[in-house]
């Protein structure tokens, strides 16, 4: 293959992102769902109770969306583990 080609295979739009944007708004939407029903549970508890479950809710739906943007970027779901490539062996 020459450049030209190369470099038209990389220009091609991924069908990745479109569907990953609709994924993570799906996510997001059944986050604040689950956050909304929870409420009525935590508005009869302690500050001190609620605080936590508060800070939960909030920061708690970005790590299903992370394997979803690696999967959005690099098409596979987690990182996979890099080979160490130093010649050493565990066998003794």
């Amino acid at each position: 293959m020459t450049s030209e080609t190369d470099r038209i295979g990389q220009d091609q739009p991924s069908w990745r992102k479109p569907v990953g944007m609709i994924l993570i708004l799906i996510l997001i939407l059944l986050w604040c769902g689950i956050a909304v029903t929870l409420i009525d549970y935590l508005s009869g508890l302690n500050f001190w109770l609620q605080l936590p479950a508060y800070v939960i809710l909030g920061i708690g739906w970005i790590f299903p969306i992370r394997p979803l943007l690696t999967w959005m970027n690099k098409g596979a779901l987690r990182h996979l583990p890099e080979n160490k490539g130093n010649g050493a062996s565990d066998e003794t």
